[in-house]
């Protein structure tokens, strides 16, 4: 493209030779400042609409205060929904450590107010003096809710195995033949060699002899199944309890029978009456506890039991 200059200071014309490379360049520069214009224009108008008072630049300017504000609040509240339903699962998991708590307490012999979750541990100390305090983020803050929520739910999944462990510890107690069978001021006859009453020999003495009014009621030591109930004629009538684990109890010289073979009977409950039936001199109670078919010291279980005797068999007579 040429441009010819004509002009009464120029001796002669003169001619500019444009490229399509200038006549780009100036197209490109006429757009930077006319966009550079306009924003600069723009940013003036909006950052004096207050005091221009310009009704239409101030309906723009509140019309894009309140969009960015409802973005703001859109975005805070999808977050404080998000940890809403973290905190509520939090909830649900603390309610279920405060049952767990309740059951446990007296599984394990700890009161019940050492199970105290619901309420919050008493925290204190100095307030910071080489770092100052700052306020959490909130990426931060739910990173941290997470963080309790993992270790609320891993304390949860052991407090459980916990409530297993001492659930079957308390099983296997109340199998274990701790209870008195018999309400008895004392004993006539301890476990070991003894002079036998009838031969004058020294034998071996496979139980314990309770002193007993006849009649006298004589529960199960500990919970199981009635594995014989009939007469023996050397134990008269007589009860052998089997406890599982290879533990089974027996009850001999008895007046009056009050299960048979194959019942389920809970500690403490009334199996028989005592008497003088069978190898005996008098009234009284035969206790053994055996461990595969070996004799053990009765005093041994019966030693673990710390509950009162008496009122054991206060309704059971």
């Amino acid at each position: 493209m040429q441009i010819i200059l004509i002009s009464d200071r120029l001796a002669r014309a003169r001619t500019l030779h444009l490229s399509v490379l200038h006549l780009g360049a100036a197209a490109v520069l006429g757009v930077t400042l006319l966009l550079g214009c306009t924003a600069g224009l723009y940013w003036v108008t909006i950052r004096n609409a207050t005091e221009l008072r310009i009704p239409l630049l101030q309906k723009l300017v509140v019309a894009a205060q309140e969009a960015e504000a409802e973005r703001a609040r859109a975005f805070v509240q999808q977050n404080l929904n998000a940890m809403a339903v973290k905190l509520g699962e939090m909830q649900a998991q603390l309610t279920r450590l405060d049952a767990l708590g309740e059951r446990l307490s007296p599984l394990a012999g700890i009161r019940p107010q050492e199970f105290r979750f619901a309420e919050a541990p008493g925290l204190g100390g100095a307030s910071p003096t080489l770092l100052p305090p700052q306020n959490l983020s909130l990426a931060e803050f739910s990173e941290k809710l997470a963080a309790v929520s993992r270790h609320l739910e891993n304390r949860n999944d052991m407090m459980s195995v916990l409530e297993a462990q001492l659930f079957e510890q308390a099983v296997k107690k109340k199998l274990l033949p701790t209870m008195m069978p018999v309400e008895a001021p004392y004993q006539a006859s301890s476990f070991g060699r003894r002079i036998d009453p009838f031969t004058g020999q020294l034998a071996m003495h496979e139980g314990i002899d309770f002193l007993a009014e006849p009649g006298s009621s004589v529960v199960a030591a500990a919970g199981g199944m009635v594995q014989f109930a009939g007469f023996h004629p050397q134990y008269g009538f007589m009860v052998d309890i089997d406890h599982g684990n290879d533990l089974v109890t027996r009850y001999a010289h008895l007046s009056k029978l009050f299960v048979k073979v194959g019942d389920v009977v809970l500690r403490g409950r009334r199996i028989a009456l005592s008497g003088s039936t069978g190898r005996s001199t008098g009234p009284h109670l035969h206790f053994e506890v055996r461990y595969r078919g070996a004799a053990q010291n009765p005093a041994r279980f019966l030693s673990l039991n710390t509950t009162p005797a008496a009122p054991q068999f206060a309704a059971k007579r």
